[in-house]
């Protein structure tokens, strides 16, 4: 009977060591240097996005929830700076046109508790993404495009302008002249920096917001992932969220983002989860990949997660008062 007994007891301690030894940290490629195996997950504040321009867009992340706004405010406002800079060639204002020389615009936001909102193929409003938390917050609606997602902005505040810069002019006549009858409706290089965003807020909230121009040179009303929830972003409060950048249509057939989630939620980390996300589409195209494609995830302890199918990929990540860039996991080689 005694040895009955210790023998359970100690299958007890070892459970117990198990479940410590799993829910420690993991030091996984793509984590900052800094974060080592064993350290304490990041407290919130935590905001993670991508590409170099996540840095300032971070920034005005944690100022909102530092001046009272809620985490939704605050992905709202980051990836407005992006939206409004010129600067940035690949979303809102000064981004790159389709084929016929107009500036298209796609965003969407989502929060905590599954309230989502969506526009699509949006002429001449500068910031799409709060045009898409209207339609989250006063309609019963996801997703509004085109010529009525305009018609909504307008009616609800929202002003008309041109958003096409001199630059963007420019690389659009040049673009032109340079196609033959060979071409195609697909760019040879990437100039699709989506930038997507995800925030955690000190009561464990989350929020995420993505906003593009989308493919340059696309055809006219092409969409991506971006606007696509499920595909290019998605939070489950209970779980993380995920926000995805490249080439959209492998995105949207993998419904990227949401698998990622989907992962985590069946115990992975979110640096495991983005990987295997990956791993589907090079699945499907056999080993073979051409194009970039990547994946920012975030669970809601605060553990975080980067990688892309080529290397190039950068994320922006504000955690313990440290806001720097990062190069994301390479899956596959270059």
């Amino acid at each position: 009977m005694e040895r009955k007994m210790n023998r359970r007891n100690f299958m007890k301690k070892a459970a117990g060591l198990g479940a410590t030894l799993i829910n420690l940290p993991r030091f996984l490629a793509g984590y900052p240097a800094e974060q080592t195996a064993g350290e304490p997950l990041y407290r919130p504040p935590v905001v993670l996005s991508t590409w170099g321009h996540g840095i300032p867009a971070n920034a005005r992340a944690v100022k909102t929830l530092q001046d009272g706004g809620s985490v939704l405010d605050a992905v709202e406002a980051a990836v407005m700076v992006v939206e409004n800079d010129p600067e940035v060639r690949s979303v809102g204002y000064g981004g790159l046109q389709d084929e016929e020389g107009k500036v298209t615009l796609d965003a969407c936001i989502m929060d905590w508790n599954w309230r989502c909102g969506s526009v699509a193929a949006l002429e001449n409003i500068k910031n799409p993404v709060a045009v898409a938390r209207k339609v989250m917050e006063i309609t019963d609606h996801v997703m509004l495009v085109g010529e009525g997602a305009k018609t909504f902005a307008l009616r609800t505040g929202f002003k008309e302008e041109n958003l096409l810069t001199d630059a963007a002019r420019t690389w659009w006549l040049q673009w032109k002249r340079s196609l033959s009858s060979k071409d195609d409706w697909l760019m040879p290089e990437d100039t699709h920096d989506t930038i997507g965003l995800l925030a955690l807020d000190e009561e464990g909230k989350m929020a995420c917001a993505c906003t593009t121009s989308g493919l340059a040179g696309k055809i006219h009303g092409r969409v991506g992932d971006s606007p696509i929830i499920g595909a290019g972003m998605y939070v489950d409060g209970e779980v993380g969220g995920a926000a995805a950048t490249g080439r959209g249509e492998e995105v949207i057939w993998t419904a990227g983002s949401h698998l990622v989630v989907e992962n985590m939620r069946r115990g992975m980390t979110p640096q495991q989860a983005c990987e295997d996300a990956l791993q589907r589409i090079i699945h499907i195209y056999h080993g073979s990949v051409d194009f970039q494609v990547g994946y920012i995830g975030m669970n809601v302890k605060g553990e975080v997660g980067a990688a892309s199918l080529k290397p190039g990929f950068q994320y922006a990540l504000y955690a313990d008062g440290k806001n720097a860039l990062y190069d994301g996991k390479t899956v596959m080689a270059g």
